[in-house]
């Protein structure tokens, strides 16, 4: 079974502003949620972005300022408490290089793999997150011009 997403493209906004728009929850609660979001930006910390209908709860991993942020999120229902790792939750990176007067943008999500899930199950989280980074990646492309970040 495959584990991993990867998406890629390019950002009509410097690093600085694109490096806003994936790690502050103003933003990330607007393209990537429909309900708001909440983040304490630092390894270790929590998360949450809302849409109608359900929420996500994650742990900050890792935040390398306006290089790479990532973070852990809730597949599988667990106690409140219980750690984020493999079998209960996905990894999402997000990197970032300056390109031209904009900014490539890396998303890969892994971990599909050693969901404690049945195999058909795994493989529907794959199938829908796949579809979703193409909707929530051009979310934030649109998002990123609409906030005056257009260069």
């Amino acid at each position: 079974m495959q584990d991993t997403i990867e998406r890629e493209l390019d950002i009509a906004a410097d690093i600085d502003r694109v490096w806003t728009l994936i790690t502050e929850a103003e933003h990330l609660g607007t393209w990537f949620g429909d309900r708001g979001a909440d983040i304490d930006l630092r390894p270790g910390g929590t998360m949450q972005v809302r849409w109608d209908g359900h929420d996500l709860d994650g742990q900050v991993v890792t935040v390398d300022p306006t290089s790479r942020f990532a973070f852990r999120w809730q597949q599988i229902d667990v106690a409140p408490g219980t750690t984020l790792g493999d079998g209960n939750s996905t990894l999402v990176e997000f990197t970032l290089e300056p390109r031209g007067t904009g900014t490539h943008l890396r998303v890969v999500e892994s971990g599909f793999a050693s969901l404690d899930l049945p195999t058909d199950d795994r493989r529907g989280l794959l199938e829908g997150h796949t579809k979703g980074w193409m909707q929530e990646t051009g979310e934030l492309a649109d998002h990123a011009r609409t906030q005056g970040a257009a260069v």
